[in-house]
């Protein structure tokens, strides 16, 4: 990505750009309160950017919406439906801000400058102008961002992120604008050692190298969305991802709480850092290249789904659930893939090094003595790969969780 020339001026006041997730956002009454605490930075002297994302299960309800009225719906209404989400957002936040007598001006992601390629529902940005974003911060107001969409400079079509873009929309502009941070504020802690709804036992990380944590997301964990991770290490942009109602005495520049992810971090010796799992993968055949299979599922109008490994004609893949379906349902699919099998998970233990060459026989073991059955497993970078039967994938988890907790590699 080649971001424009940054005009922004040197000015001392600390920028920081801020995303709140949806649940963060759910309600008028949640709003107001990210209102106050956006207010209080404010008048504490920092610059603010805050990315929203759409209020509580929008999104979720607008893809409901759509799949009621059509069974395939067009992927560029789609994108016009799904911006709804976050303008809704925008504008009431904007709104609550102005009532506490906050400067603030609300912009959709064209009107701040976030250029993609032409792909709906998955597009990537290729630039960033945000001379609006840079014009409104120096009359010292706060910028409020819809996240997860922008434009194409080519067709002049609205488009969208997808999943998680919101994330990749906030690290975007804190690297044009050279931001001091990029916090991911949510409704946890920070970023854990497994999913909590699935490992009770899983413990907080309080610090993390921008590089483990995009293993981590690329196989599964979505605290945040790989492609922001991959876009913070190639702009160098320090995150925080951490909980968006912080205690007064307590402060995210400050790092007293949630996660710092940044590419200065290195850990001393490979150690077992984070589970990370796909709770939906499907298992396909296809004599077409991995690029030919793409093209031909969007002239089919389904969306991209993520290849997780491809060998010959077999590719395991996944996505997001309307994706999937979308593939499990299409009718002409005979004619260029089949699907083998689509109950199927994977499970991902990544190291903060290279693992060693005896990590993945020595998991394999663990989950054999477990009588989790094994459909596929290998080693790739810094991460320890398998897929197995959706229905083992809890106990997977809780098995291999044990490792980390009895190595505490996720004390500093």
């Amino acid at each position: 990505m080649n971001y424009s020339p940054n005009l922004q001026p040197q000015l001392s006041k600390k920028l920081i750009v801020q995303k709140y997730g949806g649940a963060t956002l759910a309600t008028p009454e949640k709003i107001r309160n990210v209102a106050k605490r956006i207010h209080q930075l404010h008048q504490n002297g920092v610059r603010l950017v805050v990315v929203v994302s759409a209020m509580g299960q929008t999104t979720n309800d607008l893809i409901q919406l759509a799949q009621k009225v059509s069974d395939r719906p067009h992927l560029r209404e789609m994108d016009m439906l799904l911006t709804v989400g976050e303008r809704i957002s925008m504008s009431l936040l904007s709104m609550a801000l102005n009532d506490l007598g906050c400067p603030a001006i609300s912009f959709t992601g064209s009107q701040a400058g976030i250029l993609t390629d032409e792909a709906h529902v998955n597009a990537k940005i290729i630039d960033v102008k945000g001379f609006r974003v840079q014009e409104a911060l120096m009359q010292n107001k706060v910028v409020i961002m819809a996240g997860f969409q922008g434009v194409s400079p080519v067709t002049k079509e609205i488009t969208t992120l997808g999943r998680g873009g919101s994330d990749i929309s906030a690290v975007a502009m804190a690297g044009y604008l050279k931001a001091d941070q990029c916090e991911i504020l949510k409704d946890v802690d920070g970023v854990y050692t497994a999913d909590p709804k699935a490992v009770p036992q899983a413990q907080l990380i309080p610090k993390l190298n921008l590089q483990t944590l995009l293993e981590m997301t690329q196989w599964g964990a979505k605290v945040l969305n790989s492609a922001s991770v991959a876009l913070a290490l190639e702009k160098n942009v320090r995150l925080f991802v951490g909980p968006a109602e912080l205690m007064e005495q307590k402060s995210t520049s400050d790092g007293l709480i949630g996660t710092i992810i940044d590419s200065i971090y290195s850990a001393s010796e490979s150690t077992p850092v984070a589970l990370n799992s796909f709770g939906k993968v499907c298992k396909i055949k296809t004599a077409l290249p991995q690029n030919e299979f793409q093209a031909k599922l969007t002239m089919a109008n389904i969306g991209r789904p993520q290849v997780l490994q491809q060998t010959e004609n077999i590719i395991y893949l996944t996505g997001p659930q309307e994706v999937l379906e979308a593939l499990f349902n299409f009718e002409e699919k005979s004619d260029f893939y089949e699907i083998l099998d689509k109950d199927i998970c994977t499970v991902s233990l990544t190291y903060s090094k290279a693992a060693a060459d005896s990590a993945l026989p020595e998991l394999n073991s663990i989950l054999e003595k477990n009588s989790i059955k094994i459909l596929n497993s290998f080693s790739l970078m810094n991460s320890v790969h398998f897929f197995i039967p959706t229905a083992f994938r809890d106990k997977a988890l809780q098995s291999l969780h044990q490792i980390i907790l009895s190595s505490k590699s996720y004390l500093l």
